[in-house]
């Protein structure tokens, strides 16, 4: 689970609990302005759309605008002239009449289009600018709008981009006791690299107050306070004003040197798309994009504005020639040569991947590495997203936008994976996310649909199951049944806000655009914004509406001081969400029955799961990537649904869909693996049975009532008043003296868990061993525990930081994992001890590469090939160094040792007559495999009572024949250890850092 660390505010009124929720959670910073209450902007009779167009970098004859009104015809080709604006601007007026925007594209007359790559413009109202495929609300060509006729003040102003990665810059601002321009202000001219200049008539004034954006939603207001501007030459830069200063660009010769030509051009068709890509170009000030033309089929020429060195160009013409040139440009219009030429045949329209099936072995075999797909390893930067958040958060100023990895780049990586012997890969939820930062997946909106910024062109997530599947690897599918977004869940229910587009609230709420769907990649042009909220709110009170008070302003403001209405701000309290779908309170006692029924915070719009229409959405949703072959489920906060929801509906409906689509075996090893969060030294959370981990792996003892509310309930009250002297037992996890023997799995609910205390406890692996002993017995089967020692969420003793025990402590934690009883998982990046001691999520209030989440894929650059778990046949570049890590050849050789005995995947144990700290024997018997097995972790052994023969240790080879059922074993050193295997195959592997 992904909890922001944002405020969960209690039980509030709904306008005060809207009011809090603002607060650094809107899509964007707002423009400062009047702090009076909102009014509804009066509608025109008529629309009306100025378009500029830059020009510099086409270098056309001419410009032709060929449009089509919001659900109107199209011009007639070439469309209309443009007529000059100021250099290198042309622009043209045209009316729309009730239309809210228009689709565009533009030309030279003569057989040359820009159409947006193939996606056409999608154009609001009001003035906007087209330059080098970035569409802007602004006019570049505007005189100052502020200032009185005649003789005044003036004020030049010089605003620094260089942080930002804006490509337009507009000034919003108000002379001392004067009105502010109207949003966005008026556009600034580029000065020199990372400047752009306005100056601007103050009139008498002699300052005036100034905010900046980009012509885009996103605002600098200096934190709320906007800034304070003299009249002058000032410069604004990183919030910092310096007035009475110099021209930062006199010193700068102006850039007339355009950028290399572009090298390296490789055209690569796959059916009916072609992927180019290219080596970076050089500029003395710096490439800021790259211009593609294309010439062949029946489209004619095209022209596309990209941002980075690669371009899958998609949807053309089935067994068709094309040629691609490639240009550089900067950021004064110079442009480059073109490329040579780059030539590609497409073949056929491919069909969609078939549908892969599980694996269907025992899960116990496949050791797991957990990774969060968007921060993983990037594979195609075109579905790259930063969201509203990306400059708040300081990820910008990194160029590392939160939706950065991909299924692509997980592909192209499963090699590293299994090279490091890993057989299942955990991936968070792929579900369509909609919140202000949702990379991580566990803001699901659509449960139907996979998030479009983790797909790419023959990399959907079919391709990647299959592609894993190919290796030998199980995916292993991060899910979430107990609550939707903010947003709600699309298909069930989506609440409709209040809103309001007038001068304080333009900035914010987005214009509804019919014809666009939010998927979370693809910006909406009238906005800019591929995170577009105009279809989430409204003026209008919605039919049905629930939520009290419906856009009735409140006494309370935002802390920019606009006026805050009732139903603004999605909440349980108010009443927005139907109390047929969702719970409609706060939770109060994280181990009280409100655990289960209320939300958690306020990015998780908590389900009732106890409803049936809730209940057929979800499992209707997860049927469909049961169908497409999954090996499992990690289930995400999972004690937050009572466990007669998960006995009764969930569990079952799993079950019947792997053996209807893949038979009773497949379903039998279906992995389901829970998130029971308890984070004490409690084998028991805090005496409540209903909130431990163990509590979830077992069945029903009594009927309930026929109403899953009411069953819920009652269960809950039953099992409490039990306690955890009265909860059953098991010892499927361990030995018979020395003989194994078969589980009794009839009363198993069909969820496995995370050993929530075991990792509460690894900062001291012995601790870890210790308490997991004390806990086994309570388990279904604890051979099936899942056991990390840090996740996404935590380290050990609830930590916030990644854990930072130290090379050696690691090494043995993962000794143990390796060969006590349960499923060793790897948190992504731990076998280099990746960001170790930082903090693991702060939400959008620092950059990611500061986090526990950071990208690896740097760690990843580079060619690697697996050929077989554990072995790497080639590596090069920095995953080559990578591979070399001491605790990657740890758990290279810990995997081999593992998948060669049975008794360390499926084996049960015992510790009885068995002297020493960290010491146990294993066996599995099944057939005619009989795998016994003594183990030490790092410290000297004695076991007694064993049985007599040969014994070779795994590690070292040596070998040791036993005649009175006794082994002592000297300690073999912190992180090592020894597996002493009755008749075993000898020494596996090669001695390492650790293992040795």
């Amino acid at each position: 689970m992904r909890r922001s660390p944002v405020p969960r505010f209690g039980r509030a009124p709904a306008s005060a609990l809207a009011a809090a929720c603002l607060v650094g959670l809107l899509s964007a910073t707002p423009p400062a302005g009047p702090a009076s209450a909102a009014s509804v902007p009066v509608v025109a009779a008529e629309n009306t759309a100025t378009v500029f167009y830059h020009t510099k970098t086409k270098n056309w004859s001419a410009h032709n605008l060929h449009y089509a009104p919001d659900g109107g015809a199209w011009t007639a080709v070439p469309g209309v002239a443009m007529e000059a604006a100021c250099t290198d601007w042309v622009k043209k007026t045209v009316a729309l009449g009730s239309a809210e925007g228009l689709q565009a594209t533009f030309n030279n007359g003569a057989g040359t289009w820009d159409n947006n790559g193939g996606q056409n413009y999608d154009l609001g109202t009001g003035t906007i600018t087209v330059r080098d495929g970035v569409v802007a609300h602004s006019d570049p060509c505007a005189g100052d709008p502020g200032g009185p006729a005649g003789p005044g003040n003036q004020a030049t102003v010089y605003y620094s981009t260089a942080a930002l990665g804006w490509t337009s810059a507009n000034l919003h601002y108000a002379p001392a006791g004067g009105a502010w321009t109207t949003v966005p202000g008026i556009g600034m001219e580029a000065a020199c690299t990372g400047w752009w200049k306005r100056t601007v008539d103050l009139g008498a004034a002699t300052a005036m107050s100034a905010v900046f954006n980009n012509g885009n939603g996103v605002w600098d207001n200096n934190n709320g306070a906007n800034y304070a501007v003299s009249a002058g030459t000032t410069t604004v830069k990183d919030r910092v004003v310096t007035g009475g200063a110099a021209n930062p660009c006199a010193a700068e010769v102006p850039d007339t040197r355009a950028p290399s030509v572009p090298t390296g051009v490789t055209a690569n068709a796959d059916g009916t798309s072609v992927v180019l890509t290219w080596e970076p170009s050089t500029d003395d000030r710096g490439v800021t994009g790259y211009q593609v033309t294309r010439t062949g089929g029946t489209g004619g020429t095209t022209v596309t504005d990209v941002r980075s060195t690669v371009l899958s160009d998609t949807d053309l013409a089935e067994n068709t020639a094309y040629t691609y040139t490639v240009r550089a440009l900067d950021a004064a219009g110079n442009v480059s040569a073109d490329s040579a030429p780059a030539r590609a045949t497409t073949g056929t329209a491919p069909p969609a991947p078939d549908p892969g099936r599980p694996l269907g072995t025992d899960p116990r075999k496949d050791p797991i590495y957990f990774v969060l797909t968007a921060r993983f390893n990037d594979g195609d930067p075109s579905n790259n997203r930063g969201g509203s958040q990306h400059t708040k958060s300081g990820n910008a100023a990194n160029g590392d936008p939160m939706f950065r990895g991909d299924f692509k780049g997980l592909v192209n990586k499963l090699d590293y994976i299994k090279g490091l012997g890993f057989s299942a890969v955990w991936i968070t939820p792929v579900v369509l996310n909609r919140s202000d930062y949702d990379y991580h997946g566990y803001h699901g909106y659509d449960f139907y649909r996979v998030d479009a910024r983790l797909e790419s062109a023959g990399a959907s997530y079919q391709d990647l199951i299959n592609a894993a599947h190919a290796k030998g690897m199980k995916i292993y599918q991060d899910v979430v049944y107990n609550h939707s977004s903010r947003w709600g869940a699309k298909g069930l229910f989506t609440p409709k806000t209040y809103g309001v587009r007038d001068s304080q609230w333009s900035w914010y709420y987005d214009e509804p655009n019919s014809s666009f769907e939010y998927d979370g990649l693809t910006v909406e042009p009238k906005s800019g914004k591929s995170y577009y909220n105009g279809d989430l709110w409204s003026t209008a009170e919605p039919t049905g509406n629930t939520c009290v008070g419906w856009g009735t302003p409140t006494p309370y403001t935002s802390p920019e001081g606009y006026r805050i209405y009732n139903c603004q701000w999605p909440n349980p309290t108010s009443g927005m969400f139907p109390k047929s779908l969702y719970h409609n309170c706060w939770i109060g006692n994280w181990e009280g029955e409100d655990s289960r029924s209320c939300w958690l915070h306020d990015d998780l719009a908590d389900f009732d799961t106890e409803s049936a229409p809730v209940q057929n959405y979800l499992i209707g949703a997860y049927d469909k990537y049961i169908d497409m072959g999954v090996d499992g489920f990690r289930v995400d906060t999972a004690v937050h649904i009572p466990r007669t929801t998960w006995n009764r509906r969930f569990l079952p409906a799993i079950q019947e869909r792997v053996t209807q689509k893949f038979g009773a075996e497949a379903a039998k090893n279906f992995f389901v693996f829970g998130e029971v969060a308890a984070f004490v030294n409690d084998k028991w959370n805090r005496g409540s049975v209903n909130h431990s981990a163990q509590f979830y792996t077992w069945k029903e003892r009594k009927e309930y009532a026929s109403d899953d509310a009411a069953a819920a309930l009652e269960m809950y009250a039953d099992e409490q008043q039990r306690g955890p002297a009265d909860q059953p037992t098991s010892d499927n996890a361990f030995l018979n003296g020395n003989s194994y023997h078969a589980p009794d799995r009839s009363r198993f609910s069909g969820m496995n868990v995370i050993d929530m205390r075991m990792h509460m406890t690894f900062g001291d692996a012995q601790n870890a061993f210790g308490n997991g002993k004390d806990s086994d017995d309570s388990y279904n089967d604890a051979t099936y525990n899942v056991v990390y020692v840090d996740s996404h969420d935590y380290g050990p003793n609830k930590s916030s930081e990644r854990y930072a025990g130290g090379t050696d402590a690691w090494a043995e934690n993962m000794s143990l994992m390796w060969t006590f009883r349960g499923i060793p998982t790897l948190y992504y990046g731990s076998e280099i001890e990746f960001q170790k001691g930082r903090k693991i999520d702060c939400g959008p209030t620092c950059p990611l590469a500061t986090t526990g989440r950071a990208y690896f894929g740097d760690h990843l650059a580079g060619d690697v090939k697996a050929s077989g778990f554990s072995t790497v046949e080639s590596a090069s570049g920095a995953v080559a160094q990578t591979l070399a890590q001491p605790l990657v050849r740890h758990v290279q050789r810990l995997n081999q040792i593992r998948r060669a005995i049975p008794a360390l995947q499926t084996g049960q144990y015992s510790t009885e007559g068995i002297s020493g700290s960290m010491a146990y024997k294993r066996r599995y018997t099944s057939g005619t495999t009989d795998s016994f097995a003594l183990v030490t972790v790092s410290g000297a052994a004695t076991f007694t009572g064993v049985p007599n023969g040969t014994y070779t240790d795994a590690v070292t080879g040596d070998r040791r024949v036993v005649a009175d059922g006794t082994l002592s074993v000297t300690a073999p050193g912190k992180g090592n250890l020894r597996v002493y295997v009755l008749n075993g195959p000898g020494r596996i592997g090669t001695a390492g850092p650790y293992l040795k």
